[in-house]
């Protein structure tokens, strides 16, 4: 049984495996990049590839960034709001862009479905190279000094 660590908001610390698994079960999420000289934020639909998260972008702001190969963050999250529970995944890595024969077999093989209508949609990856989460568990779960439970 593994002890649950948290940081010093009392959040709980979440696992690699487990930031992954989070990933995998929701379809939008936030990229973070640099655009001209500043933070950017756009929402995109994605999936989890193993270890990458994958999106269909088409030739702008994003698939420039991706040419590039521009460090990013990417975050997805999902909160009750009545229940006061959630959890947040921020993964940091290079984007890359996924050649056409990839691309062919990506489109037969992960359920990746532009919620935009785009012309010639390019795919993206993000390769994780950090992966960090935090859980805000029930107030019975949280521990009551934080001191004790650092991170």
């Amino acid at each position: 049984m593994s002890t649950q660590q948290f940081d010093h908001s009392r959040l709980q610390i979440v696992s690699r495996a487990d930031c992954l698994e989070l990933l995998e079960s929701v379809p939008l999420g936030r990229l973070v990049y640099t655009y001209g000289g500043l933070p950017a934020v756009r929402l995109v639909n994605f999936v989890l590839d193993d270890d990458t998260i994958v999106f269909s972008t088409a030739t702008g702001d994003k698939f420039r960034a991706a040419e590039r190969g521009d460090v990013v963050a990417f975050e997805a999250d999902d909160v009750d709001l009545e229940r006061h529970l959630g959890w947040t995944v921020t993964a940091i890595g290079h984007l890359s862009v996924v050649s056409p024969e990839e691309t062919a077999e990506l489109r037969q093989t992960v359920p990746l479905h532009s919620w935009l209508p785009m012309d010639d949609p390019q795919l993206v990856r993000l390769g994780i190279e950090s992966v960090h989460g935090r859980r805000l568990v029930p107030w019975g779960q949280r521990p009551r000094a934080a001191s004790s439970h650092q991170q």
